[in-house]
């Protein structure tokens, strides 16, 4: 910003610098009769006059000295060198332009305190990020790794400088071990090179486990590795490996090395709940996995030559083979993924329409009984109904079967 008027006025301009650094005063008069120049600092002593030195400090230099201009530096520049500096041309009456100088303080490195190590998970801590030095007040950031967070800010004036906090609560858990908290300072004067602090926080926790399977459907002859991944810290280093709540069994064939354990050849004899449990001084942990060892199937090869009479397959046969495969029978199968229920499908089916015919065969049987139904007297019978005696019944009976062959009775 300039100050003065053009002519026989001195010209001036504001100058900012930060602390430490170097600033240059300069003063201009576009048309000037040989009159003398003139810079005095905020106390009202004569820095230069044209180009004299008058105050004895050698951090002032006279940089260009002429008619129409009169240009100072004032090197390593101090807070108390800030305020107002008075150029005077020296004319009848004496004109003057003033130019502000502003020292920008720098703010110290910043320091984390509150931070303990190690952390126990669920512990309540308080970070606390200070500077000091800053003109005028820094700002504070904090960053979780590389995502900012915010924190709550206080700010002190000390002199011409302040002293700025930062502080910020965690509940630290597992997830915050080997996180990385940062407290940036972000501030005119490091506009080029930020201050900043990190400290990484190590938290201890109690162990979790896990068991990873190299095999989806184990079969005897196959090798099996279980891992048993367990995370804490400290690291609960060695695992420990039992099998149905004792040792293992067959040390040849389970080999135990390190979190790992492998099944060189699987059989029978192995099935059973394997347990891996890991501690460490906050706590204890144990995963399970349950081993089934199926069968191998068995397949038939393929006949080269065709039979004569083609052969139907035989649904015993059929049901047969799909309870022996693990992949789809229904059986309860600890390590089967799935349960698959076509077997019961099928039959269901079955049932149902045997059941269909026999309650559609009952229905016609009964309709065919219903309509034959009535009573049917012999002959003997007939002529017996109006006879007094034995004897007349059977002659009677006689005229009866004479009658029978005019009289004949159709059922439809």
């Amino acid at each position: 910003m300039l100050a003065g008027v053009s002519g026989q006025y001195p010209l001036v301009q504001n100058v900012t610098v930060t602390e430490g650094g170097t600033a240059n005063l300069t003063c201009r008069v576009e048309y000037n009769d040989n009159t003398s120049l003139q810079w005095s600092n905020p106390a009202q002593q004569t820095l230069f006059f044209g180009d004299k030195k008058a105050l004895r400090d050698n951090r002032i230099e006279l940089i260009r000295a002429s008619f129409s201009e009169l240009t100072i530096s004032i090197t390593d520049a101090t807070l108390s060198d800030e305020g107002m500096y008075t150029c005077s041309l020296f004319t009848m009456p004496v004109r003057t332009a003033k130019a502000y100088l502003t020292v920008l303080g720098v703010p110290e490195k910043p320091e984390i305190d509150g931070l303990t190590k190690p952390a126990m998970e669920g512990d309540q801590i308080t970070l606390t990020c200070i500077t000091q030095g800053s003109k005028p007040a820094a700002d504070l950031r904090w960053f979780r790794n590389e995502k900012e967070v915010k924190g709550a800010k206080e700010v002190n004036a000390s002199g011409k400088t302040f002293t700025v906090r930062s502080s910020l609560q965690l509940q630290v858990d597992r997830n915050d071990d080997g996180v990385a908290y940062t407290c940036r300072v972000d501030h005119v004067a490091l506009a080029q090179t930020p201050q900043q602090a990190t400290e990484v926080l190590e938290v201890h926790y109690a162990p979790r486990v896990e068991i990873i399977h190299s095999l989806a459907v184990p079969q005897e002859g196959q090798y099996l590795k279980l891992e048993c991944v367990s995370k804490g810290n400290p690291s609960p280093d060695p695992v420990m490996w039992t099998k149905d709540g004792g040792e293992l069994p067959d040390l040849d064939r389970m080999i135990v090395e390190g979190r790992e354990l492998t099944f060189t050849s699987l059989n029978k004899t192995d099935n059973g709940t394997y347990r891996c449990e890991a501690s460490n001084h906050l706590g204890t942990s144990s995963a399970e996995y349950v081993l089934y060892v199926y069968d191998v199937p068995t397949t038939l090869s393929p006949s080269t030559t065709p039979p004569l009479h083609p052969i139907p397959p035989d649904p015993t046969a059929l049901l047969g083979a799909h309870a022996s495969d693990p992949t789809v029978t229904g059986n309860r199968d600890p390590n089967a993924m799935g349960q698959h229920g076509t077997d019961h499908a099928l039959i269901g089916g079955v049932v149902a329409v045997v059941v269909f015919v026999t309650l559609c065969l009952i229905i016609v049987l009964g309709r065919y009984l219903a309509r034959h139904k009535g009573t049917y007297l012999t002959n003997e019978a007939k002529g017996a109904d109006d006879a007094p005696d034995a004897d007349t019944a059977i002659i009677n009976a006689e005229g009866n079967h004479a009658n029978a062959e005019e009289k004949k009775e159709y059922f439809i």
